[in-house]
């Protein structure tokens, strides 16, 4: 029996992208990208392994050898144009972000649950790891096109970030595929209340 449900959200790419190595979070438009099991060559983000940060420091130490799960940056256009919206601007810049996919069609997209599988037609999959909370990096890169406008960005990105995901599954995609949404078919955890 599967643990994996296949639902009928099928989210377009309308953008792509990738943060070089060694740079900011700036990320550069793209029309392709490859996808291998250590995320995109050359990404800012590539590899198996990366060092603990901020988002794990009850955890670990930060710089701590750990799976990379952050290998790849998912946002949805919908909630990037409330973003916007909230912040007052006509539209948000997926580069400002560092964004890896923006995609179109999957309600709440944020909220996700964690271990999702998107997956391309050609079989490329991204494994879901969790909600990307907003901080105040995006917001500075936002300011340097938007003077007054960077600092409105971690409020108005409050459970609209996206996710960050790893590769499952090596692949291709291009502007304008798609992802089929699969969730796992469990309950939720009702454990803490």
């Amino acid at each position: 029996m599967p643990v994996l449900r296949e639902t009928e959200f099928l989210g377009e790419i309308t953008w792509l992208g990738m943060v070089p190595a060694n740079a900011g979070i700036q990320a550069e438009a793209r029309d392709m990208l490859d996808f291998g099991f250590s995320g995109v060559a050359g990404e800012r983000h590539e590899g198996a392994q990366r060092p603990s940060c901020v988002r794990v420091k009850n955890l670990y130490t930060p710089g701590t050898e750990i799976r990379n799960t952050r290998q790849v940056t998912i946002v949805s256009e919908e909630e990037l144009a409330l973003i916007a919206a909230d912040m007052g601007l006509a539209q948000l810049d997926p580069r400002h972000l560092g964004a890896t996919i923006v995609l179109r069609g999957i309600p709440d997209f944020t909220h996700v649950p964690p271990a999702a599988r998107l997956q391309g037609s050609d079989g490329v999959t991204l494994t879901v790891d969790i909600e990307n909370r907003p901080c105040v990096l995006p917001g500075r890169e936002i300011e340097k096109d938007h003077t007054g406008f960077g600092p409105k960005f971690k409020t108005a990105a409050e459970n609209r970030r996206g996710v960050t995901a790893w590769v499952e599954r090596p692949g291709q995609l291009k502007r304008g595929d798609s992802l089929r949404l699969f969730v796992p078919d469990q309950p939720a955890w009702v454990g803490e209340h």
